[in-house]
């Protein structure tokens, strides 16, 4: 995209982006809010914002993006990247497979299927809550708050924190979560205790952003590593090409491949409603809005990233 086109592009953003936000808000009616995890049922189910930054830090953004949201399973992606930091990638992926399951993202089945009872890929549960158990740190409290201070950096905002109120509600419902780790410290994939594994994993999950930090958040994963804003090295090129591909192949659960055809961005999607996807080497984009179809995605979310795509030819296929 040269400059002439990032104009225009910038333009026609800045000129039509409310009306598509508009007419895509319509589609929050086809969906429900996420009400397995009780604190996430709170959330209005009829709102939509969006945030786009360039890499110079300007932003055009629409609709509600005043409302903040918790992670959820995007803080997947950043996990993995810090695992991989602290480990490299032999050690992460001797925990964690690299393939899509075609299972729901809190499946148990493949874990006793199919040898050797690793989780498939760092995007499910199962697996997520592996690479919970690799980030550095003697205890949860350590390996929590090198996570908070990972994300504050990387989102540029050091007022990030965990919403206490969704951690408690993930926490006391997480028993599918519980289960999923005693099969993996059975399977001796996890060389922690179960409780504190599992209390990273519902922290991380449960820091609370708005569309504009999830949208500096991805500005980095698509300027590969590199805060542009900043002209900063923040993640290896090659942790971030890990995680791009995973984003791929597993970011949008089991819609992850109708996704790449509609849409064709590298993306991840939490139970909050949010989606945090991006235009390699251009654009971070932050969305969120809670009523999500059956495969977990947010329907006003999807339809939205659909036109944006078609309208700019933004999909990499």
């Amino acid at each position: 995209m040269h400059q002439s086109e990032h104009t225009t592009t910038w333009k026609q953003l800045n000129d039509h982006l409310a009306e598509w936000v508009a007419a895509s808000k319509a589609h929050t009616a086809d969906g429900h809010v996420a009400s397995y995890i009780p604190e996430l049922a709170n959330a209005p189910a009829d709102i939509l914002g969006i945030c786009i930054m360039d890499a110079e830090g300007n932003t055009v953004a629409a609709g509600d993006t005043h409302y903040h949201f918790t992670l959820q399973s995007i803080s997947k992606v950043f996990t993995l990247i810090l695992a991989l930091m602290d480990n490299g990638e032999e050690t992460v992926f001797s925990k964690v497979g690299m393939e899509p399951t075609g299972d729901d993202f809190n499946s148990m089945l493949k874990l006793e299927l199919v040898e050797p009872g690793i989780p498939f890929n760092p995007l499910i549960n199962a697996g997520a809550i592996a690479i919970s158990s690799l980030i550095a740190g003697s205890s949860p409290k350590e390996q929590i708050e090198r996570i908070l201070q990972f994300f504050r950096e990387i989102a540029h905002n050091p007022a990030l924190d965990i919403n206490q109120d969704v951690f408690k509600s993930e926490s006391d419902t997480a028993h599918r979560n519980r289960s999923l780790a005693y099969f993996l410290k059975d399977n001796g994939v996890l060389d922690r205790e179960v409780d504190d594994v599992l209390q990273v994993y519902f922290s991380h999950c449960s820091i609370q952003v708005s569309c504009a930090d999830l949208a500096r958040m991805a500005l980095v994963l698509a300027h590969n590593g590199v805060d542009p804003i900043r002209n900063q090295r923040l993640i290896p090129r090659r942790f971030v090409q890990i995680a791009k591909t995973f984003m791929f192949t597993c970011g949008m659960y089991n819609a992850s491949g109708e996704f790449a055809m509609n849409v064709g961005l590298p993306a991840k999607s939490g139970v909050s409603g949010s989606i945090l996807t991006m235009v390699p080497g251009h654009y971070g984009i932050g969305l969120v809005s809670p009523a999500l179809n059956r495969k977990g995605n947010s329907t006003a979310g999807v339809h939205l990233l659909g036109k944006l795509s078609q309208e700019f030819d933004w999909s990499l296929f």
